[in-house]
Order: C-alpha cells, then structure tokens, then sequence
C-alpha cells in the first residue's frame, strides 16, 4: 500500500488518503488526494441514537438534567458505511489509499475495559448511565468541576491559569469524578478513562495511544505531568489513583503512524489492512491544516452548532478565559490555544424550530428556502441597532471567556413591534459579539490574533458571515471545503503515512482556502461599537458576578426538574 509514496515521501499523483470526522449528530469521511488537496468523494452517516438526553436505548428510566450520552456503535457504523461510500464516490482504488485520519470532538469520554469494550456494552452495565460515552455538551458534571476549581484556586494549583482560572465541566476530570460520585460500581469496572478521539484509533488499529491535544486541553496535562495524586485525593480518596489507573499513558505527537489497520478494521472500511492509522486528534484543531493557519497568530474559528476557536503562538501567555494551552497541541512545537462558544448554530436552529411564526415557514416553503434563509433575507437589509436588541449567546452556557455552564440566554430590548427577523439577527450578533470578546481577551493578554478564518457549516451563510466581519471589524478568510475536519484529518493521514515530511508542508500543499475574502463595511462596523458597549455591560452584569440571576434561575429549575423526576425533553436536555 505505501507504493503510492516513493523513496523521497513525494506522493504519487494519484495517492490518496481518507479523513473521518465524528461530530455531534453524524460522521463524515471524504477522500483527499494527497498531491494538491483535491476532494475526490464523501460520504456521511447519520448516528441512529444521536444524542442520548431522555434516557438509555435499554431503558425508560429519565436521565438527569444536563446529560448528554452517545452509543459508541453509532461510531463503528461510521467506519462500516461512510468510508466504504466515500471511496466509491471517488472512484479510487482501495490500493491507491495510503492512510486514514480521524478527529472527534471533544472532550467526548468513555469508561473501556482492558481491551478496549465500553462499559456499556457489557449485559450488566447497559443500564447504567455513567457505563456510556458522555458526549461534549454533557454538563452534568458541573458540581465537580466547581469543586475541582475551587480546590485547585485554594491550593495554588499552577495549571489551572493554562485553562483561563477554570476548568470545565466537559472534561475529563470533571466527568470521572462525577462516575465515581454517583455509580462507584461502573468507575470501578472502567480500565481506562478514554477520548474518543483515542478510543476510535484503538479501534481501527488495535493499540491503545493517547494523543497529546486532549490530554493538554481536556485531561490537564501540562509541561509533562498530569494533576497529582496529592491534588486528586484531595477531592476524593477514592480518585488517588484515577490518572496512574485509567488515564496514564504516553502522548502521542499529532501527525504521528499510531499503528495499522487491523483485519477487522479492514473489513468494516474495505480498506487494505496494515494501512497506516494516523494519532486521534479534535475536529477543531486538525482543521487548521484545512484553512492553512497552522503559522503563528492565525485564529480559525470552526463555526457549526458551537465554535471552536484555535491559534498557534509563539508567546506563552495566561489569557483568561482561554479553554485550554498546550505544546503541540495544534501543530508540533508550537504553543496551540483554543477558546470556544458553546451554542452558536444551536442557537440559531433552537430559534427558528420553536420560535418562528407558522407563516414564516410557509413562505419559505412555498419559495424553496430555508427558514434560516428566510430569516437571513429579512434580517440582512436592516440598519444595525434598528431592532433595539442586544442578547447574551449562553442557550448553552458559556466556554469562553466566563467557563460557566450555569449561564443561560438572555434577549432585551423587545416590544410588541419586534419581529422574528429582528430576534434573529441579535442572536447571530450576539454569537460576534462573543468572538469578539475572545479575541480581545487573547490580544489584552499580549497574544496578538493577525487573521481570522472560518471553517464549518456557517461559510454558507453569507448574512452571518458579514456580520461576523462587521462586528470583528476583520477581513474574514473562508475554508473552502464543506468537509474541512474530515480533510484535515485526512492532511494528518498524509503526514503519518509519510507522503509529507510535516502538518506544515501537508497544509501548504492540501489545504483549501477561498480567495475572496469577506470584508467589513466600515459605517456597519463603526454602529456596532454601541451595541458591543451594551453586550459587554450585560456580559459582566450577568456573568462576572454582578447578579447571581441566572444561575439561581438554573438551580431553581434543575431543582425543580429533579423532585418532579420530570422525564420529557424539556426536563432532560
């Protein structure tokens, strides 16, 4: 299979690599030549289970509030179908595919046994909750990652300035402790406390790896140690050995071969065995080799149903706020920052599903739209401030720069003339305004932010992208590919399999970016400067401490939710 590279790592011209992206909802895998990028097919499968809110597939039991849970066989279907029809819509040959790369998102965290199996897929744990995959947006473990800051802040702990002073409860360490809290029985039948971004490599080549962007960003570890025993224990005696027992293992730079395909890996893909499997990465940071940003100071923005924020520097900084720093964790040898916004896309689709006249969605019906699109169109014309709106984009809590998922969305301004355009339109500001407020938390920390690119599904919204590049008041470059973590994956492919000598030169070669850019206007810049005013007034009132409201708000309801045992959608999400 490595005959498609010769003796000097060129690529032949009609090498080609395969990316998978395992993302909330779907899988997407697409092939890549490996000479000039070129997307020759993909495919996508949707996950039958989606997103676990209500309760088990085995179970009519209702989960608690803030679960969020996967079934890992919706993941191996990815591999059975995505990737066999991807190739066939490429019309390559199986012999002409010289590696595969995955990414996930993350923190996305399973309990495995020694080999490997989740422990929900053992009879007797199926029914146990804290037995399955919790998917990023779990945010049930917000009472231990509360207490794991504050014991980290008492303590002096000096890692948790890398994390903006919090750590968050879509972590690893924060999600074990609430295992071990709540079912000590499933913590201690869990080998392994693993990413799927690892868990997935396992299974395609057999071999446990661990990669070194989830464990900088999601597990703690930073300059080569994990939290200490000392630290853990604090927390709970039992949780001593948590890293020593289920964590510890040794990092895996990204770009690295973590082994080959196995036979029954091969099976599932079509693919040749022994084929080289590129180190598990996360959606967001292997799609900086797609958008060409893997240079020092080139923010890319991975905007989709949240945001993911990425940017390698060479300036070691505490920026507050900031999800997470690690060495290497973007590109190797360089310092690899991430911040986030937890609802962006979320937000948009929650509004328009429920809040949108029935009128609304027959125009758009009788017209061959979208309801977005509708929304966008009405929206676009519009002075900025003519609606009166400001709102608060925390329908998902808030990553960056607060680290709060106790927060909750706000909207003020509305009378009886506001429109659903109007609303619209303050959500899609209010999801700029956030960004904004990340970068100019990076640059006040004395990390500068050159350029701004944007990748995910929102490059084919051009209402929001304008409005992003008038808010930011910043030319804003756009990732070419619909699939662009699926083709940064398959760019790392390329690296592990040798075609490459590095993410760098892979990126140069294989990345897809457009030539025009989006750029501001400046009158619609400069009128967004007083509304960015207000946001940020009602962002400290709300969410540095100046009223506690919306999180008592937040007690008050899961409180409630939890003595009803309410088991509907709306109780459980």
């Amino acid at each position: 299979m490595r005959e498609n590279v010769n003796a000097n790592n060129k690529p032949s011209p009609d090498a080609v690599v395969i990316g998978v992206d395992f993302g909330t909802l779907s899988g997407r895998a697409v092939v890549v030549r490996v000479a000039d990028g070129a997307e020759l097919g993909s495919a996508a499968h949707t996950y039958r289970h989606g997103v676990i809110t209500e309760h088990l597939p085995a179970s009519s039991g209702p989960l608690a509030p803030e679960t969020a849970l996967q079934c890992p066989e919706d993941y191996r279907e990815v591999l059975r179908t995505a990737v066999p029809e991807a190739l066939r819509a490429s019309g390559a040959d199986p012999g002409q595919v010289v590696g595969i790369g995955t990414d996930f998102t993350s923190c996305t965290v399973l309990p495995v046994t020694a080999d490997g199996t989740p422990l929900c897929e053992l009879p007797d744990l199926a029914g146990r909750p804290h037995a399955w995959p919790k998917l990023w947006r779990h945010h049930a473990a917000q009472p231990e990652a509360d207490e794991i800051n504050a014991l980290a802040e008492k303590r002096g702990e000096t890692w948790l300035a890398r994390y903006g002073g919090r750590i968050s409860s879509e972590w690893q360490f924060a999600k074990a402790l609430q295992v071990l809290r709540e079912d000590p029985e499933a913590y201690a039948r869990a080998d392994r406390w693993i990413e799927a971004a690892d868990w997935i490599v396992w299974e395609l080549c057999g071999r446990e790896t661990r990669n070194v962007a989830t464990a900088g960003y999601k597990g703690i570890h930073q300059d080569g140690a994990w939290p200490s025993a000392e630290f853990l224990a604090a927390l709970d005696p039992r949780f001593a050995g948590f890293v020593r027992d289920k964590l510890a293992h040794p990092l895996s730079q990204l770009g690295e071969r973590a082994g080959g395909l196995t036979a029954r890996a091969a099976a599932w893909t079509g693919l040749p065995e022994g084929l080289p499997v590129a180190v598990g990465n996360i959606d967001a940071h292997v799609t900086a080799a797609t958008a060409r940003t893997t240079g020092n100071g080139r923010m890319l923005a991975i905007m989709g149903t949240s945001t993911c924020h990425v940017m390698n520097s060479d300036v070691l900084a505490e920026v507050p706020g900031m999800c997470g720093l690690a060495l290497g964790g973007i590109t190797p040898g360089a310092w690899g920052y991430e911040a986030g916004q937890s609802g962006v896309g979320d937000i948009f689709a929650w509004f328009a599903d429920s809040h949108v006249p029935p009128a609304y969605h027959e125009e758009a019906r009788e017209r061959g739209l979208s309801v977005h699109d509708l929304l966008s169109e009405r929206a676009s014309g519009a002075p900025v401030g003519g609606h009166g709106l400001v709102a608060l984009d925390w329908h998902s809590g808030n990553r960056s720069v607060l680290v709060d998922h106790d927060l909750s969305g706000v909207l003020v301004g509305m009378t009886l003339a506001t429109r659903p355009e109007e609303v619209y339109r303050a959500l899609v500001e209010a999801t700029a305004f956030g960004t904004r407020t990340i970068i100019g938390a990076f640059e006040a920390a004395g990390v500068p932010v050159e350029d701004f690119t944007v990748g995910g599904g929102m490059v084919r919204n051009p209402f929001v992208l304008q409005v992003y590049a008038d808010v930011l008041d910043r030319p804003i470059r756009l990732v070419a590919s619909e699939y662009s973590c699926a083709v940064g994956s398959a760019i790392h492919a390329a690296v592990a399999a040798g075609a490459h000598p590095d993410i760098h030169a892979a990126s140069a070669a294989m990345g897809r970016v457009r030539e025009k850019t989006v750029d501001p206007d400046p009158a619609r810049a400069a009128a967004y400067d007083d509304l960015f005013e207000v946001y940020t007034e009602l962002h400290d009132h709300f969410g540095r401490g100046g009223s506690q409201s919306l999180r008592r708000l937040r007690a008050i309801r899961n409180a409630t939710l939890a003595t009803a045992g309410n088991g509907t959608e709306e109780g459980t999400r």
